[in-house]
């Protein structure tokens, strides 16, 4: 009992110690504000400025994340490491080489009703013109030529944006050459980079290490491998929609609006728009607008409510005002590219934040709302601690 009692007061004093320790080195709280702050403007400092590095790093990770299973399968096969991570990553290239195929045929076909498209246009800004004639006195009249000429000017007014659009598209074909290297060496070093994650961290932490890198892996697997599946099943829904509807060229604005569901809010608007706009064109009747704004709002409602919560998964999917916000900080530093990476980059976030428990507050912040009762939990103690209890009440 008396040996009981010092270890009960070694351990008191110890933690009391601690707890002296941690309020020394605790900084005060404008401090811990400017410390967090200054540590925010130096990240989104270095992602800007590193966008041609980080960009094609984190598009190569999450396809190799994809086609791993491939070459884990092929290796179980007895397919040597190097000849299975190259088949995986040419069977990748066939696929985007495939789509990128499609859209090339598409465009050529949709070209040819460029005229067709310029000749409805003049009609109605004619169908405008006697509209503003007849109801708004001293109205100006709207012409084709004015607009081009407003687009030419500014055009050559903003020369040097597009020179360096062109700087940057060279970068981009660059980018293109190099992302299958990148993806074949994640793949066939994804063992060695794992065990390199391993050793990063002391021992103690191994075994949460590895639950964050497995739960990592299966969300970003679930993500691609679900958001391709609801690309194609609005892709069918569109095409099929479109067809009834009698557009042409219904399947290249179909699946085009399929794959911007990728961007949450801002891709399934741009998407529905270019084929009302081009009914709206085409067509002689007001109907045929209304009708594809219909349909897609149709095919919309079920996509954010039955096919992407039950396909791609709850732990993949973020509340709205996470969502909206990642948008605009991606768009900010990456662009179009931000805009796509973001919300699987802060799907990984969570299950970093949900695995440390300093964090955990984050990821719940991140995660969907979700009612549930919130249950204040007793703190544990340890087992001598619980054996000194049961042996006093006893005496």
């Amino acid at each position: 009992m008396i040996r009981e009692f010092f270890v009960l007061n070694i351990y008191y004093l110890n933690i009391r110690r601690m707890k002296t320790v941690e309020k020394e080195l605790r900084l005060p709280a404008y401090l811990r504000i400017v410390v967090i702050l200054a540590g925010i403007v130096l990240t989104v400092f270095v992602m800007v400025s590193a966008k041609s590095i980080l960009v094609p790093l984190l598009i190569s990770g999450l396809l190799a994340i994809l086609i791993s299973p491939l070459a884990s399968w092929l290796e179980s096969r007895k397919v040597p490491k190097f000849l299975a991570a190259a088949v995986s990553v040419v069977a990748l290239l066939a696929f985007l080489t495939g789509l990128a195929y499609f859209f090339y045929n598409q465009l050529l076909g949709f070209s040819d009703d460029l005229s067709l498209l310029n000749a409805r246009m003049s009609e109605l800004i004619a169908s405008v013109n006697v509209f503003l004639e007849n109801h708004i006195e001293g109205s100006v009249p709207i012409s084709m030529s004015s607009i081009q000429n407003t687009v030419y000017g500014y055009l050559t007014e903003n020369m040097s944006t597009l020179t360096q659009g062109l700087i940057a598209t060279a970068t981009t074909l660059t980018v293109v050459f190099i992302l299958p290297i990148y993806i074949f060496l994640f793949v066939y070093y994804r063992s060695f980079l794992i065990e390199f994650l391993m050793r990063a961290f002391p021992l103690r932490h191994q075994r949460k290490v590895s639950v964050v890198i497995h739960n990592v892996k299966k969300v970003a697997q679930n993500y691609i491998t679900g958001m391709f599946l609801v690309i194609l099943i609005l892709a069918v829904l569109n095409s099929i929609a479109l067809y009834s509807l009698g557009i042409k060229h219904a399947l290249l604005f179909a699946v085009f609006a399929a794959m911007l569901n990728v961007i949450p809010f801002v891709g399934p608007f741009i998407g529905a728009l270019l084929p009302i706009t081009y009914a709206l064109l085409t067509k002689d009747s007001l109907w045929y607008p209304f009708g594809v704004f219909l349909v897609f709002y149709v095919i919309q409602l079920a996509e954010s409510n039955l096919f992407t919560p039950k396909i791609v998964g709850g732990k993949v999917s973020m509340n709205p005002l996470m969502t909206i916000l990642a948008l605009f900080v991606g768009n900010y530093i990456w662009g179009l590219a931000g805009m796509i990476l973001f919300i699987p980059g802060m799907a990984i976030l969570k299950v970093i934040f949900d695995e440390i428990p300093a964090m955990a507050p984050y990821g719940f912040l991140l995660g969907h709302i979700r009612r549930r009762s919130v249950k204040a939990k007793e703190p544990q103690m340890p087992a001598l601690l619980k054996a000194l209890r049961e042996r006093m009440k006893k005496h």
